[in-house]
């Protein structure tokens, strides 16, 4: 791996990027070398040139006017969501329906691994932005949880 200097400037300027967005992961590259900045707990990653980043930049899902504001839930990757826990069986949730803090909401396939999706507060589904089966990048909106 190639050394390079780490622009703490930079970190603490996407950190603040994914606050103000909601997002939870943010990257950026600049002369091949990555930075990945992850508000989940596992910090920021530096990439050098050539390595391979599991996902790619995020849009900017908040500067889109169909964007739902607070209380949407986004995609932590890229993949096909799924409603239900299998074809045929009950969804997961439905539009006026309470949640807790936890509990699976839909389910995102990702390189065959199914990802449970947990709601990130408690609240009432006052949207479900996506069909089940539907290809969902990083960073779209799935939910609103109100």
């Amino acid at each position: 791996m190639s050394k390079f200097d780490i622009d703490e400037a930079l970190i603490r300027k996407l950190a603040q990027l994914l606050k103000e967005t909601g997002l939870t992961e943010i990257e950026f590259e600049k002369e091949g070398a990555r930075i990945r900045v992850n508000a989940g707990g596992t910090g920021p990653a530096v990439f050098a040139p050539g390595a391979v980043a599991a996902a790619a930049a995020a849009p900017a899902a908040a500067a889109s006017p169909d964007a739902p504001a607070a209380g949407s839930v986004s995609s932590p990757m890229v993949g096909t969501a799924y409603l239900s826990p299998e074809p045929n069986a009950a969804a997961f949730v439905k539009v006026g329906d309470r949640v807790a803090k936890g509990q699976t909401i839909l389910i995102i396939e990702a390189m065959k691994v199914m990802n449970p999706i947990p709601a990130p507060h408690a609240g009432t589904v006052t949207q479900i932005l996506v069909q089940d089966g539907q290809p969902v990048e990083f960073g779209e909106p799935l939910m609103v949880i109100a």
